[in-house]
């Protein structure tokens, strides 16, 4: 009894995301089955996109309008350096290692760093960061899919997003925002509704990951998920503390969005020379998403408390005095 007592004590980083994702990343790579009998089951697992829309609708009830600009403001300069540092590194691969470093491509570098988790950055903020970092993701939405991948490399074609599909992706976080900010009432109910859709959020994503896809990603695809994480991050907290912010955003916001396995399929369908490449690229980007989807809070969570250390040794500095 008293090792459970023990246990129930230890305080895991992003527990409110993590523990539900690895749950449901168990059950998936366990029992696969249980999870595609269909009905409401099948429809929760599939339903990435209408939770996600969700979330953002609860999001935007805790932003007020005055906070607004900075928000878009923290969550553009965030999500630019991610792409551009994503872009830097796989060319720079292609250009002075001949498109093999450590097994890493171009393809699966900037296939896996410039393209976020933005619901784990939600949940991660939610927990964490503040106002300001939690209504940023209207900002980091916009580096979804194959995009930057096609354009930094410049296969035989580009993708580009539709001006209307961007706009129909934040639109939910500036619907809840409108409705919160006209009556505190609707602002109580809707910011109440946060932590437990971060819960859902959470099975739901671990339910789509696979511990086997760690695995067949290789020594290369973990290597893939700690780039992302620590040398992405460390640019992210940077870029996010020249906002005026605390880093927690430039974190939290250095994951592999589960989207991203698909990129380099997408690069054979517009150059069909890369197939051999992208064989290898999909399991390690994969192997990206679960790592990122474990250290990102992890990293978050210890900005978090070095801010806070920082924070309180400054207030007994100014008691003392």
């Amino acid at each position: 009894m008293q090792i459970i007592n023990s246990i129930k004590k230890i305080k895991i980083p992003g527990d409110t995301i993590v523990i539900p994702m690895f749950i449901g990343c168990t059950i998936n790579s366990l029992f696969p089955q249980i999870l595609h009998i269909g009905g409401f089951t099948t429809a929760i697992i599939d339903g990435t996109a209408p939770l996600v829309g969700v979330f953002m609708f609860f999001i935007g009830a805790t932003l007020s309008f005055g906070k607004a600009p900075k928000a878009l403001f923290r969550g553009g300069v965030i999500i630019s350096v991610k792409i551009a540092i994503a872009v830097l590194l796989g060319l720079a691969v292609a250009a002075f290692f001949n498109n093999n470093f450590l097994e890493l491509s171009s393809i699966a570098i900037i296939g896996a760093m410039s393209v976020a988790n933005n619901a784990l950055y939600s949940g991660i903020t939610a927990t964490y960061g503040d106002e300001i970092d939690r209504g940023a993701v209207a900002m980091t939405t916009i580096s979804v899919g194959p995009t930057v991948t096609m354009i930094a490399l410049n296969a035989n074609g580009q993708a580009s997003i539709p001006f209307w599909a961007i706009i129909g992706s934040i639109l939910p976080l500036f619907i809840g925002m409108l409705l919160a900010n006209s009556s505190s009432f609707l602002k109580k109910h809707l910011t109440a509704g946060v932590t437990p859709i971060i819960i859902i959020l959470g099975f739901m994503l671990g339910a789509n990951m696979n511990f086997a896809q760690l695995v067949e990603g290789g020594l290369s695809g973990i290597l893939l998920g700690l780039i992302v994480v620590f040398i992405g991050g460390a640019f992210g907290i940077l870029s996010d503390k020249l906002t005026g912010g605390s880093g927690v955003a430039g974190a939290a916001i250095n994951s592999t969005a589960a989207s991203a396995v698909a990129t380099p399929a997408a690069m054979v369908n517009v150059d069909p020379g890369l197939a051999s490449v992208a064989s290898i690229a999909t399991p390690q980007i994969a192997a990206s998403v679960i790592i990122s989807a474990i250290l990102t809070p992890i990293v978050t969570n210890w900005v978090y408390k070095r801010n806070q250390a920082k924070r309180n040794k400054v207030e007994n500095v100014i008691v003392g005095d």
